[in-house]
């Protein structure tokens, strides 16, 4: 393992400062242009490559790929976020104690930040980083509608893709994900005077309500899997019996098999009002990243960190999905969590800390650089 030098603070908080100056909204076209143009910047400053910049449906994305031949590691980011514009006014960037603030600072600039310096510092050492691709896409808060395609072509036959989101409080990093889909069930009943004639109606709200009750008793801790309905619409006035009614529904698996379970079960429901009609839409988003794909980038990265004089590296599984899910799903060996450590994402207590940024650098350095050696020849005498 080649030995990983002095990490560069000032240049880091520079450009990390830069970025979380530069909101990102996900839903704001012109926003992410200037953001992608930023993160082209630092990166191409950086790697010594400039990279291709993807756009869909205004969500730009941007990858580098270095070498012709297949992919051997991916790094997964992205540079939209939750804050609206001009979230910056009323919660700006701000260091103090150690603690970096700031819409974005730990979902995840400060993430894609890690994944360039080291992969620059890696450069460095190696002189090149044939086979590594690096992808931070503009639209993962939205669920990656746009950029997944890329996320799943770029990753598919790697030995390994490492995504950087945040880290655990404790600086562990994400061996697992829950899977994600996302449900509407419609019901169509026929409207008539809840007064006069209630009785030549289909009453849509009663229909509703009975498959909440059916989509409710799926959920299941005991397994790792959540069923939840959501937001519901029901009815137009007090005065009709409802012809229409909808409610949303979040499913959580941490298993493929769990997943596609309570998918066939949703995708069969049947009404139990005469008359009504049940029509459910949606389905699997992302598969789970189950703990199977990670576990041996875990150990690897486990021994590094040991190597390198970091506190003892742990693990930890959530629900919220990530990128990371879309690469377990093509079959990749994916480790998550590789960003900055800290919390309150999506919140106003967002925040990174200094401290961990060092360490997560000097980690994915060793990391890459160890997965690219393992496919070299051996050194001739």
């Amino acid at each position: 393992m080649t030995h990983v030098g002095e990490f560069d603070s000032k240049d880091f908080m520079s450009d990390f400062k830069a970025l979380i100056e530069c909101e990102s909204f996900s839903q704001d076209p012109e926003s992410l242009a200037r953001s992608a143009q930023l993160v082209s910047r630092i990166g191409t400053g950086l790697l010594g490559a400039a990279p291709h910049i993807i756009e869909t449906d205004s969500h730009p994305h941007v990858l580098w790929r270095f070498g012709t031949g297949p992919r051997k590691v991916v790094l997964i980011g992205h540079h939209d976020t939750v804050w609206p514009t001009g979230t910056l006014a009323e919660f700006p960037y701000s260091v103090a104690d150690g603690v970096v603030r700031g819409p974005g600072a730990d979902d995840m600039k400060g993430g894609l930040l890690i994944a360039l310096y080291a992969m620059a510092r890696l450069r460095d050492e190696r002189g090149n980083l044939d086979g590594v691709s690096i992808l931070m896409t503009g639209d993962e808060e939205l669920g990656s509608p746009g950029s997944r395609q890329f996320i799943e072509d770029e990753a598919r036959g790697a030995k390994a893709a490492l995504v950087f989101e945040s880290g655990a409080p404790d600086g562990g990093v994400k061996i697992a994900r829950k899977g994600v889909a996302i449900y509407s069930l419609e019901v169509t009943g026929l409207a008539a005077h809840a007064g006069v004639e209630p009785e030549k109606g289909i009453n849509a709200t009663i229909e509703v309500a009975n498959q909440v009750v059916k989509i409710a008793e799926l959920h299941d801790p005991s397994v790792g899997t959540s069923v939840v309905p959501t937001l519901m619409h029901s009815g137009s006035t007090t005065n009709t019996v409802p012809a229409k009614a909808v409610v949303g529904v979040d499913s959580r698996a941490a298993s493929v098999t769990e997943q596609e379970r309570i998918d066939a079960i949703l995708s069969t429901l049947s009404p139990t009002v005469a008359g009504a009609k049940v029509d459910v839409r949606g389905g699997i988003n992302r598969a789970p990243l189950e703990e199977k794909m990670a576990m041996g980038l875990y150990a690897r990265a486990q021994r590094l960190s040991a190597h390198l004089g970091h506190p003892p590296l742990r693990s930890v599984a959530v629900g919220g999905g990530s990128d990371g899910n879309f690469t377990a799903g093509v079959g990749t060996p994916t480790i998550d969590g590789l960003g900055t450590v800290g919390g309150g994402s999506h919140a106003r207590t967002e925040h990174a800390l200094q401290l961990w940024i060092p360490r997560r650098v000097e980690l994915t350095t060793a990391l890459v650089g160890e997965l690219l050696a393992e496919d070299e020849p051996p050194a001739q005498d």
